[in-house]
């Protein structure tokens, strides 16, 4: 990650300072990678854009306290992209129990809003997003930076506020935790390597 730390330094120190300029350039380095965490978690591409913008609007929001590893940003950004998916996926749920209770006639679905929702989420595993939606706030954090992400352990525990001990420790129960989710699913290469991979 040291390539991203270094691209990411000049243009952090200056949206520290409050440069949009030097924002949007962080923006447009990260935000593929942030929107495709997102639909991992949310599994739709319009709420995977919400997730996106709130994370970075959090990011500018909060720029005074954001913890930066190697001088990258995005370990922080992952991180609270995790905890706006969660917090969006709670919402919604409440909603559409909300709506649930509510008296309708039934309407057929229209085709035109059908072929919409369609999108191909390349490199993205349905399965495997349910699993990690399965999983709690702190252990998706860390399997995000280092099954998903590639980070070390080192660099994950310091994102958030962990030793490396307990951050191997709960690495290795959010790996149990996973094989359970995905029981009897063909082992693909995604799966494999976060569930089955050597400790990083």
């Amino acid at each position: 990650m040291e390539a991203t730390g270094t691209a990411d330094a000049a243009e952090w120190a200056r949206s520290m300072d409050g440069d949009g300029d030097a924002f949007g350039a962080l923006f447009d380095r990260h935000k593929d990678r942030v929107f495709r965490h997102a639909c991992r978690l949310v599994g739709n591409r319009h709420d995977a854009e919400d997730v996106t913008a709130v994370a970075f609007l959090e990011l500018w929001r909060r720029r005074r306290d954001v913890r930066v590893v190697n001088g990258s940003v995005l370990p922080w950004l992952l991180v609270t992209t995790s905890n706006v998916a969660r917090n969006s996926q709670r919402a919604s749920r409440r909603y559409r129990q909300f709506l649930g209770r509510l008296p309708r006639e039934p309407v057929a679905p229209d085709a035109t809003d059908a072929a919409l929702d369609l999108h191909p989420f390349d490199g993205i595993d349905q399965h495997l997003g349910a699993a990690l939606r399965s999983l709690s706030g702190p252990d998706l954090q860390l399997v995000t930076l280092i099954a998903l992400e590639d980070y070390s352990v080192a660099e994950a525990a310091e994102v958030l506020r962990l030793t490396p001990s307990a951050a191997k420790t709960r690495l290795h129960r959010a790996r149990h935790r996973l094989r359970a989710a995905l029981g009897g699913l063909p082992d693909d290469v995604t799966t494999q390597t976060i569930v089955a991979g050597g400790e990083p």
